[in-house]
């Protein structure tokens, strides 16, 4: 019986073999590796990743399409699946505290906060290989400058190096999704590239600069940093967020921090 695709889901299944085997062949699965997928639907990528011999767990929200899985792989034991929300997941728990792979066909309607949700757990993700609409992936990658440029790609950098690696159709999925998508990967950094001395205050800060583009910084950061503070670590504070780069959100966040 086939199975309808669920719009509160966003579910957009992957169906061309092509573009499956070439992301298989992109996340070179291997026995004995711990991998986690994220909404694996009809088991597009789960079939061949349960094929590598990698310890293997599905995290798939539709109670419906969870039960096929747990049928087709849960059985055997080939995969574990969980019946979960993978926004709400605590993925050390899953793992029980062992680096993990990441994979998964995000939902487009939820994939920026999922994306910082699973951040928290960057120091145990070997890597992350997911299917996104293109232009977050673009926003990902974005650098300074930039209109993309913004809070997801700040945060997405300051965990991780971006690999943007290739484009896929909308006629590769069922049902089609309206926009195009990108496969990326993610690789966590082992330290990150500037130092930050509060991260929840850099998270503050890195929000409030961008809540309003198109407003300067002294407007936007009314509240946490007048004009000369922000002087004070040599950025112009009639300057706009999309013109800062990782260093300067830095010393913006360490300052305030600092209460100086």
């Amino acid at each position: 019986m086939d199975h309808r695709a669920r719009k509160r889901f966003g579910q957009n299944f992957l169906t061309d073999p092509v573009y499956i085997q070439q992301i298989i062949d992109t996340i070179n699965p291997s026995a004995g590796e711990l991998i986690l997928e994220i909404g694996p639907g009809q088991a597009a990528l789960s079939g061949p990743l349960a094929q590598s011999e990698a310890e293997l767990h599905l995290l798939e929200i539709d109670r419906d399409l969870a039960a096929r899985l747990q049928e087709r792989f849960g059985l055997d034991g080939r995969a574990t699946v969980h019946t979960a929300d993978a926004l709400t997941v605590d993925f050390s728990r899953v793992t029980s505290g062992r680096p993990f792979r990441l994979v998964g066909n995000l939902p487009y309607n939820i994939s920026t906060p999922l994306l910082f949700h699973v951040l928290q757990w960057s120091d145990l993700i070997v890597d992350m290989h997911f299917m996104l609409q293109r232009e977050v992936v673009k926003r990902m990658a974005a650098i300074p400058g930039t209109k993309a440029w913004g809070k997801l790609s700040v945060m997405c950098q300051l965990y991780c190096e971006v690999l943007p690696l290739f484009d896929v159709p909308p006629e590769a999925f069922s049902p089609a999704p309206r926009v195009e998508s990108s496969f990326v990967r993610l690789i966590p950094r082992a330290q990150p590239p500037v130092v930050i001395n509060d991260l929840v205050v850099f998270r503050q800060l890195v929000t409030q600069s961008f809540s309003m583009r198109r407003k300067t910084l002294r407007n936007c950061l009314k509240g946490l940093l007048d004009e000369d503070q922000i002087l004070l670590v040599g950025i112009d504070p009639g300057a706009r967020a999309e013109t800062l780069g990782l260093e300067q959100f830095a010393a913006l966040a360490n300052l305030l921090e600092s209460g100086d």
